[in-house]
């Protein structure tokens, strides 16, 4: 794995506009950055691929486990959400994506910082944006991405001809992410409608969810995290009619970060596994993380006893998981999360992150791979 570092293609902001990724400059600075990449041996590449097929194995045996086990209040899970979780597992609810995060130099196992596994965006980035450039700038070479090709198979196995899709309607990733899923689905052969999540509602007389034009949703894409679900008005709606919606809810268990306590616990010593906690006792050297925050917000990062680094954002109230810290990973004062991509229930490619933070942010840059 090697950082190597060139100039960016001379119309680079055109062509990845062209392909709808219109925030890729943030602050004059930017968000999609291929002024750097990143290159992987063939053997590393396998190495991820198998790493992220393990963690997805773990992760559904961990699953199991905190149902039989009933993790509700480790988990922090109301009852309400909780009775729906174990029903929509058992009916075994099909899921579209997820997103592993990996800290990995090359050497050694890649170590799983998180599963980003209700509403994980960069997926336009990983998928079609880091394609082109490869495409463009080494076409003899090879990307691990399969992203665009494993979403057009996965759309045909929900058998509703027509899916909904909602996201925050002042978030523009979220819904560049959204119209990349969108355009997948559409070229599956499905139909589609779009609104804001705002604009989600509920007609009393059919006991339906309704779009803007009063039109039911047999299904419903939502790039709106489920813990925020049961927090709207709309949520006493909910129970009885979760199967109506992609994510399906019982990747509450998994997008929770109080799961790495539970993998852990299950697997103690696997390679691709960072020790986790619900207290930081024995780890003086840890990174302290709300349960349900989002974009590196509300992160504590300690070394050795002294606080190393930290983020604020609206999530201090929350429970924390205390997770080991891994040993700096750098390349010429910048640190990179791969992100390892799950797409109906396999890997299927991924995307980098880095930061001359230690900690991922909203505004870390996007760096394109190959091999």
């Amino acid at each position: 794995m090697q950082r190597i570092t060139e100039s960016p293609r001379p119309d680079w902001q055109a062509q990845v506009e062209a392909l709808g990724l219109s925030f890729h400059t943030s602050e004059d600075h930017p968000y999609w950055d291929e002024s750097a990449h990143y290159r992987f041996s063939s053997r590393e590449i396998d190495q991820l691929e198998q790493a992220t097929a393990e963690l997805q194995r773990m992760s559904i045996a961990a699953a199991e486990r905190a149902i039989r086990d009933n993790w509700r209040d480790r988990l922090a899970i109301s009852p309400q959400a909780w009775q729906e979780i174990i029903q929509s597992w058992e009916r075994d609810d099909l899921s579209l994506y997820g997103r592993f995060d990996l800290m990995w130099d090359g050497s050694g196992q890649p170590k799983m910082l998180e599963y980003n596994a209700d509403t994980p965006t960069s997926l336009l980035e990983a998928s079609v944006v880091q394609w082109q450039w490869l495409q463009q700038t080494r076409p003899h070479a090879d990307q691990f991405n399969s992203i665009h090709e494993k979403l057009l198979a996965a759309w045909p196995s929900w058998p509703q001809q027509q899916i909904h899709f909602c996201a925050q309607r002042d978030s523009e990733e979220d819904w560049r992410t959204l119209l990349y899923l969108i355009d997948t689905c559409r070229q599956s052969g499905k139909t589609t409608l779009d609104l804001a999540v705002e604009d989600l509602g509920w007609n009393a007389g059919i006991q339906s969810f309704v779009d803007q034009q009063d039109r039911p949703m047999d299904l419903l894409f939502k790039l709106y995290p489920w813990e925020w679900m049961w927090l709207e008005d709309f949520s006493c709606h909910l129970p009885g009619r979760c199967q109506r919606f992609i994510e399906p809810v019982w990747k509450m268990l998994w997008s929770n970060k109080a799961f790495l306590v539970l993998l852990w616990e299950m697997f103690e010593g696997h390679p691709n596994l960072l020790r986790a906690s619900f207290t930081p006792d024995g780890m003086p050297s840890h990174v302290e993380k709300p349960y349900f925050s989002r974009e590196g917000t509300n992160v504590r990062i300690v070394q050795n006893g002294d606080l190393l680094e930290t983020t604020d954002g609206p999530w201090s109230r929350q429970p924390k998981v205390y997770q080991a810290l891994h040993p700096e990973v750098t390349f010429s004062g910048n640190h990179p999360v791969i992100g390892s991509w799950i797409i109906g229930g396999e890997p299927a490619g991924i995307g980098i992150r880095e930061d001359t933070s230690l900690i991922t942010s909203n505004f870390s840059r996007f760096i394109p791979h190959w091999f």
